[in-house]
């Protein structure tokens, strides 16, 4: 064999033995992949997010002190901003003044009802004994009359006895008429105090509710945190003037973050709720893997939602693939042990396999636990309570 032909065999044998080994890693790779890969979809489009609470204020006031700054750490309860109180307390106490003075005025209907009541049974009496009087008047004008024909009584006294008589008519016309006002008064006061006592009565009961209003318009000048978490975003400063409504900062618990993978359009197909999921934090490294499941995905693409949506019915239009958001529940005890901050990057990689039961309720479990409730707003209403029964006690006796 010439020389000329050794090389071109020896550069044959090489290209068969890397065509061959390019095929032999080309099954390996179809091999691997659908046995492996095609179970799973990952991306490193992820982000941490969380609930990003707003702290108000439920009232108009004067910010004169803060409690907490930027990355600062807060229980729920815990107080954050003080308002002047100096206007709420005034109105409590026209509150008290105004309950007092209800008190008053309806314990003076009750009385004047049994006031009445007694004057009532005066009236009658007096219109019985002007009865009394009329006839006697009248039997002294019939006698006098009837003398008259004989010549033994005068003129004169028919004329005062006819005089008495209508005496006696008007004094029991004026006796009746006061009789009807005393009724009328005494069913007007009924009508107003009917099926209620002082302590129950609309009136006081209404004054009632005006201080307990002011009672809670006092308490809201102390702003408290409604769940724990760190302090971002403070915006409120001392001295500014806050009307109901306004953003003075942010908490946002820490301990309830999930992750936003976005997944392109072309990923989906397979991906469900409850399926497992495997993460990992920039700020970490491979060294700190967290495991979560998918919770869901979103109702839209990012771009729809955006603030300016594409246009896709423009003529420049260019086809550009998109992505969904997936929202994916981290292990509570995984992220105690490695805590994260919202906008952090991940990369996140999904098991498309079907999800099992217990992967579906340690999801749901997760999720049951984020839900985010407070009861700082709940304000216990016992010290009100106990002040309007100070103020019935010390105007009523009872």
């Amino acid at each position: 064999m010439s020389k000329d032909k050794q090389p071109a065999s020896r550069r044959k044998s090489l290209l068969i033995i890397a065509t061959l080994s390019f095929i032999a890693l080309g099954i390996i790779y179809g091999v691997w992949w659908l046995l492996f890969a095609s179970h799973f979809e990952e991306t490193d489009n992820a982000y941490v997010h969380g609930n990003l609470v707003q702290v108000t204020s439920q009232i108009p006031g004067t910010v004169i002190a803060i409690g907490a700054d930027d990355i600062d750490r807060v229980k729920r309860g815990e107080q954050l901003v003080t308002l002047d109180a100096s206007d709420a307390d005034i109105a409590l106490q026209q509150a008290q003044a105004a309950l007092a003075q209800s008190l008053r005025q309806t314990q003076t209907i009750f009385v004047q009802n049994k006031a009445l009541e007694a004057d009532i049974s005066v009236r009658q009496a007096d219109i019985e004994r002007a009865k009394a009087d009329l006839a006697k008047a009248r039997s002294d004008l019939k006698r006098r009359q009837t003398l008259a024909h004989s010549g033994g009584v005068s003129g004169e006294e028919i004329l005062h006895a006819q005089t008495a008589v209508k005496s006696a008519q008007s004094g029991l016309a004026q006796a009746e008429a006061a009789l009807a006002v005393s009724r009328a008064k005494l069913e007007t006061n009924r009508a107003l105090t009917a099926n209620t006592t002082v302590t129950d009565h609309p009136d006081v009961q209404q004054a009632a509710d005006r201080l307990r209003q002011a009672w809670l318009a006092a308490s809201r000048t102390r702003i408290l945190a409604p769940v724990d978490g760190m302090i971002a975003q403070r915006s409120v400063q001392v001295g500014q003037h806050v009307a109901p409504g306004t953003p003075l900062m942010t908490i946002i618990p820490l301990n309830q973050l999930w992750v936003e993978a976005n997944f392109k359009e072309g990923q989906l197909q397979r991906m469900k709720p409850g399926q497992r999921a495997t993460l990992v934090a920039d700020i970490y490294g491979s060294n700190v893997t967290y495991h979560g499941w998918v919770q869901g995905l979103a109702a839209g693409t990012g771009a729809a939602f955006s603030l300016l949506p594409a246009q896709n019915a423009s003529g420049n239009w260019i086809k550009v693939v998109q992505r969904v958001p997936v929202r994916i529940a981290l292990d509570p005890k995984e992220l105690a042990e490695h805590p994260l901050r919202v906008g952090l990057s991940m990369k996140a990689e999904v098991d498309l396999s079907d999800p099992s039961e217990e992967d579906i309720r340690q999801a749901q479990a997760v999720v049951d636990a984020n839900g985010l409730s407070t009861t700082v707003f709940s304000q216990d209403k016992r010290q009100a309570n106990a002040m309007i029964a100070k103020i019935i006690q010390q105007n009523t006796g009872s």
